[in-house]
This record gives structure tokens, C-alpha cells and sequence, in this order.
């Protein structure tokens, strides 16, 4: 089940951040984010706060989170985006996270399912999404589930310098 998160929830978010860091600073993992910049448990907190944090809760687990809201990162407005859009005919998701001991198992693709239906109900139709350049396992599952990488955008993303932020897009009927 995919619900909007509620507190008790952090601590279970936090871990899962936790073990992404962890899987990346041990090599088992590429996706370009730093321990202690992005994401951290503020960075739940406050999605929590805006009501806009959702997880995957299986037999009391949370297995996955992500932000799910219209808020655009500023590298988008400059975008070579194929399908222009108003911002309010927009939803992004952002921070999607699955516990690597969950990994391989269709929970990433379940999320962007629940994101395309919650985009639709709010009258969006036009999807954004960002990854990381070195993300490759994201950009691979992004692509098979019919998103088309827009542009890629060199920045500071969340206090990480360096950062080619591949921005992604698809268009629902």
C-alpha cells in the first residue's frame, strides 16, 4: 500500500537514506547523493510538514518513500522540455528511495505507478522527474516505464556540487 506518510514514519525514512548512503559509500550503489547533505531526515521532515511525502508500507514495513507535489527544481525553467506545460498541469516526483534490502523486486516501478494515478487525480498530466547523471539503474527503469530524458543540467543539487541532473518528462493521455 502507497500512502502519504505520517511521523512515525521518519524514523523508518531515515533508515532507508541511511542504507542508500551506505550501499554507495561501500561501491554497491551509484546514485550521487552525500551522508549529512541529501537526503537527510529533514528532508522527510519537511516534506512530511507540507503533506507531500508518501511511502510504501508493506505488512507495517516502509519499504520506499518519495516526494510526490508541483514544486519544480529552478535548473527545470531554462529545460529542453518536448512538452511545455503550465506549472499547474505539472507534477514532479522527487527523492524516490527503496531500501536496498528491498531492491529487485518492482517497488520502484509500483511508486511511479501510484505517482502517474495521484498526478491524474489532480489534473496533472505533464510528469517531471530528475536523476543523477551517474544514477544509471533509475535512468534504466525511467526509460523502460516510458519517460524520455529531457535535458541535463549541470548544478549544485541540495548542497552536492558538481551534479549533471538528467531531467526526465512524460506526457499522460
Amino acid at each position: 500500500m502507497i500512502r502519504e506518510a505520517r511521523p512515525i514514519d521518519i524514523d523508518a525514512i531515515e533508515r532507508i537514506y541511511g542504507n542508500i548512503h551506505t550501499a554507495e559509500e561501500n561501491g554497491s550503489a551509484v546514485i550521487g547523493w552525500a551522508r549529512g547533505v541529501y537526503p537527510t531526515r529533514e528532508t522527510a521532515e519537511a516534506a512530511l510538514r507540507r503533506r507531500d511525502l508518501f511511502v510504501l508500507d508493506e505488512d507495517g514495513q516502509v519499504k520506499a518513500a518519495a516526494i510526490i507535489n508541483k514544486m519544480q527544481v529552478d535548473v527545470y525553467e531554462n529545460a529542453a522540455w518536448k512538452f511545455k506545460a503550465d506549472d499547474d498541469d505539472v507534477c514532479v516526483l522527487h527523492t524516490l528511495v527503496v531500501d536496498p534490502m528491498c531492491s529487485g523486486n518492482g517497488i520502484g516501478r509500483r511508486f511511479v505507478s501510484f505517482y502517474e494515478k495521484y498526478a491524474l487525480s489532480r489534473h496533472c498530466t505533464t510528469l517531471r522527474i530528475d536523476t543523477n547523471e551517474k544514477n544509471a539503474v533509475a535512468r534504466a527503469m525511467y526509460k523502460r516505464l516510458g519517460y524520455r530524458e529531457a535535458d541535463i543540467a549541470p548544478c549544485v543539487f541540495n548542497g552536492i556540487d558538481g551534479v549533471n541532473l538528467v531531467l526526465l518528462e512524460k506526457k499522460l493521455k
